[in-house]
This record gives C-alpha cells, structure tokens and sequence, in this order.
C-alpha cells in the first residue's frame, strides 16, 4: 500500500524536507529512553532540533538507540552547555520561550497560539524546570488532565506538545 502523504503542497507535491520551526529543549531529563523518544517523535513530526542540557544523556548511546530506533543519526541536536544562554539566543533570534509546565500561569495547550519560531522547554521527570528556566519562559503550556493523575510521562507529554505544534504549524502554512 502507498503511504500517503501527510503534508503536501498547494499542487499536491509532498513535502520531503520540510522542518516545523520549533526546538526542543529538554532539562536534566534523566531516562535515556525518554530522551530516545524524544528524538523519535521529533523525527516523526518534523521537529528542527532538540537542545540537550544538564544530566540528559546524549547520543551515541545504545539506551537512546533503542526507544529512537535511528531518529538519532537524522534529528539534528546540540549540546547545551549552558541553557540560559541558549535561551536568550533563540529569544533574541526571535524564538517564543514556552515551558510544558503545571504552573498557575500555564494556559491550556488548545488555547496556546504560539508565535513561530518557538523553543519548548520540557524538564526533569520528578522536578521539572527549574525556578530560573520557568522565569524566562513567556508561556507556561499545561497539557489538560481530566483523571486523578495531574501529569504525563515527560516524553508523552512532549508527543503530545510536538504534534500540536505541527498540527498548528500546518494551519499557518495552509493560511500562506
């Protein structure tokens, strides 16, 4: 069977290459399978890049191997050595600074409108982002938990958040 394709242009040509401009910052996240999957589902929905900071493994690694399945080797990543300054050179590149974040000033992930290019901050599995990284954030995004849990595995959560923003992306491309 064909696979169709899941973007295509105005005349119906498929986009091949096509990059939704969206970083992913990941923060001391400390299971290398959530990190592989990350760089799975950043493949999948056409992620730019992942930024790697803290304690989070970096590849090559046979851990993040296994859950990426070689999304590794094709999503582009960097080493974030300080993320503060990283942060504050995507903003002044006229990246949106969000963090995936339970807070009291998180507004619903349906009712964000991000303003693209945007740099998404996901953090530790148990302490999530740190005070200074939640400060510099302009949006806080929440993922809504309807059960009596009030949080997602960190790499669920940025499945969840990724294809949003490709969802959302696809409109303003399909707008012009």
């Amino acid at each position: 069977m064909d696979r169709v394709p899941f973007l295509v242009t105005a005349a119906g040509a498929p986009y091949t290459e096509l990059r939704v401009p969206v970083t992913i910052l990941l923060d001391n996240v400390r299971s290398m399978y959530n990190v592989g999957a990350f760089f799975r589902t950043a493949d999948g929905a056409g992620i730019e890049r992942l930024l790697l900071s803290g304690i989070t493994a970096r590849p090559p690694h046979k851990a993040i191997h296994k859950t990426a399945l070689g999304a590794e080797a094709r999503v582009a990543w960097e080493n974030s050595k300080d993320s503060l300054a990283d942060i504050k050179r995507l903003r002044s590149a006229g990246y949106e600074i969000s963090a995936v974040e339970t807070s009291n000033r998180a507004i619903d992930i349906f009712e964000w409108q991000p303003s693209f290019p945007v740099c998404v901050l996901f953090g530790h599995e148990v302490d999530g982002l740190g005070p200074a990284l939640l400060e510099v954030c302009d949006t806080h995004v929440r993922i809504p938990m309807l059960g009596l849990k009030h949080s997602l595995n960190v790499a669920s959560a940025g499945a969840i958040v990724m294809y949003e923003l490709l969802r959302k992306y696809r409109v303003l491309h399909a707008q012009g």
